[in-house]
């Protein structure tokens, strides 16, 4: 058992939690249905990533026994056959298939359903060869960052905010270009990823500057735009811009520290500081964004 959660690799499950953002942000995390309701959503998103990782990881085993990290990984050491990784695979996108009908009010016909899918089939490309592609491999890693939020905001009927969209988006290119410029740092002879090939430092520090620039800019345009101060109560949500500088600034140095193989989720587990940052940006936000509930106002 204890294999096969690792092969669902639930430390990435952090990611998932964008789905809640377009819920909290509109100040409606206090509506337990609707909060049921992104909770389930965000088992059925959790499971159905699990199902591509299995997938990616079946098709890569060959590569991944010459990495120093893949290779302990269930199905490239031999702890689960590969039949048994597909089975199990299927299961697993049955019961996401199954949260989400509870969670999305127990429909299938649905815009949520839509990004579901399309998180699904875009990942599946990616693991069937498009991942080798330079930029494109970006653009799909990308995506996915996206859909979780539209996927979010469908499933509880929340719009999304153009500068949030913006966000998100430039967000997730700022760290795609971290994820290979990590895996670039610490690639060898024996590299399993084709498309690093194609990459240079160069390439990726340029445009990891690029996407971390609109990505501030964006997010200080969102702090100050009048539908975010009417739902805030006050002009108050600016003073956090400052803090998400340091964050990037402090992720951007973890990246370049090269201890981690470049993903999100590594690089947020390997640095304390980092860790202590985002956890105070988020208690900000909630004390801004809900301060009523603390106040009795």
């Amino acid at each position: 058992m204890k294999n096969y959660i690792k092969l669902m690799r639930p430390k990435h499950y952090l990611k998932n939690g964008l789905i809640l953002v377009p819920l909290f942000f509109s100040k409606g995390i206090t509506d337990f249905n609707k909060l049921l309701s992104v909770f389930l959503a965000i088992l059925a998103f959790s499971f159905l990533s699990s199902t591509i990782y299995i997938i990616n990881d079946t098709m890569d085993a060959e590569k991944d026994r010459q990495h120093p990290k893949k290779c302990k990984r269930p199905i490239a050491s031999g702890q689960i056959s590969k039949r048994n990784a597909i089975v199990f695979s299927i299961f697993l996108f049955v019961v996401s298939f199954c949260f989400h009908y509870y969670g999305n009010d127990h429909k299938l016909l649905t815009i949520s359903t839509l990004y579901l899918v399309m998180y699904y089939l875009i990942n599946l490309l990616y693991s069937l060869g498009l991942k080798n592609k330079p930029v494109l491999d970006l653009v799909l890693l990308s995506s996915g960052f996206l859909l979780r939020v539209l996927y979010g905001g469908a499933i509880v009927n929340v719009p999304i905010s153009y500068w949030l969209y913006l966000i998100v988006i430039t967000f997730s290119f700022y760290m795609g270009f971290g994820k290979r410029r990590g895996e670039l740092e610490i690639k060898s002879d024996k590299n399993t990823r084709e498309v690093l090939k194609k990459y240079s430092y160069e390439f990726l520090d340029k445009n990891m500057n690029i996407f971390m620039a609109l990505t501030l800019v964006f997010y200080s345009l969102w702090t100050v735009d009048p539908r975010t101060t009417e739902i805030v109560g006050s002009d108050i949500f600016v003073w956090t811009v400052p803090l998400v500088i340091v964050i990037f600034l402090r992720y951007s140095y973890a990246i370049e520290l090269g201890e981690s193989d470049g993903d999100p989720v590594e690089v947020l587990m390997s640095d304390k500081i980092l860790i202590g940052l985002v956890i105070l940006y988020i208690l900000s936000t909630i004390i801004l964004f809900y301060r009523s509930l603390f106040i009795g106002g």
